[in-house]
């Protein structure tokens, strides 16, 4: 039995391929399972690489098979591979999809990064002023299930709008390992801040249904019929909420330490992650 915030062998025999690595000569490599599950020890409890438990190995160890994998985008590899086990026991929703953002509070200590940063690295690492003071935003889309399809991060000063369509964009659901991706669903439920023709248009381009209030603002009337708002599939809404409130159990997700975005971006798909094997496998960590 996985001891606390430790995988299960279940969950690992699902993934155990992406992490495990064979080497040849030299000295013996320490358990990549073991390595992981200090990794989702620090995403769970919050605390720094330095007081990872003993039982771990050297802390230094586990920070570096985490970078690797990030490097090599693993923890990216795991959700898509759950995503395709989910489509395959029809375990996610296809018609009914969410979007919303959440604001992350960033700490002292993930400011000052280096200027030189890599490719995929944004230049303001995803740090942002808000009222909130030093903030990281979440952009997330989930189905009807509350299984998280895709995210994307931003200073805490972005609007939600801005990140709407880049992330619906960014949403590749595969179906299976030869079949086309899915990309668009029937009902796209959000709230009065993505209230913008500009986003209403775009689902109209893809044959998506909005399901957006509209904002108390003067308006220009639009020609044609006025759109219908269906207030009981709004109610839906709530189901993206409790995600968020999900992932923010995860002490690494509610409060943000690291210096580079990638690295909490890695931390979010892990937890994303964790949030379909707990859906496929029906254990509390």
């Amino acid at each position: 039995m996985a001891k606390r915030y430790e995988l299960s062998d279940e969950a690992w025999a699902v993934v155990a391929d992406l992490f495990t690595e064979t080497h040849g000569r030299g000295r013996p490599r320490l358990s990549d399972r073991l390595m992981l599950d200090g990794v989702l020890w620090v995403l769970r409890s919050g605390a720094a690489w330095r007081d990872m438990p003993e039982r771990f190995g050297p802390w230094s160890t586990v920070y570096q098979r985490f970078r690797v994998w990030r490097k090599q985008g693993t923890f990216d590899q795991m959700l898509i591979r759950l995503h395709l086990r989910f489509n395959e026991q029809g375990l996610i929703d296809l018609q009914t999809w969410m979007i919303d953002s959440t604001a992350v509070r960033a700490t002292r200590a993930s400011s000052g990064a280096g200027k030189k940063r890599g490719p995929d690295e944004p230049a303001d690492h995803a740090l942002g002023r808000s009222r909130g003071g030093l903030t990281t935003k979440i952009h997330m889309l989930c189905d009807a299930n509350g299984t998280p399809l895709c995210f994307l991060l931003s200073g805490g000063q972005a609007s939600d709008i801005s990140y709407a369509q880049p992330l619906l964009d960014e949403v590749s659901i595969p179906l299976s390992q030869r079949g086309r991706p899915r990309k668009r669903c029937k009902w796209l439920l959000a709230d009065k801040g993505y209230d913008a023709e500009a986003l209403r248009r775009y689902c109209d381009r893809y044959r998506m249904q909005p399901v957006i209030p509209l904002r108390s603002m003067k308006r220009k009337p639009k020609p044609g019929l006025p759109r219908l708002f269906d207030r009981p599939k709004y109610r839906q809404r709530n189901i993206i909420e409790r995600m968020f409130d999900w992932l923010k159990e995860n002490r690494r997700i509610v409060t943000h330490f690291d210096k580079l975005a990638k690295s909490y971006a890695a931390m979010v798909s892990l937890a994303c992650s964790m949030r379909c094997l707990r859906h496929l496998f029906s254990y509390r960590t």
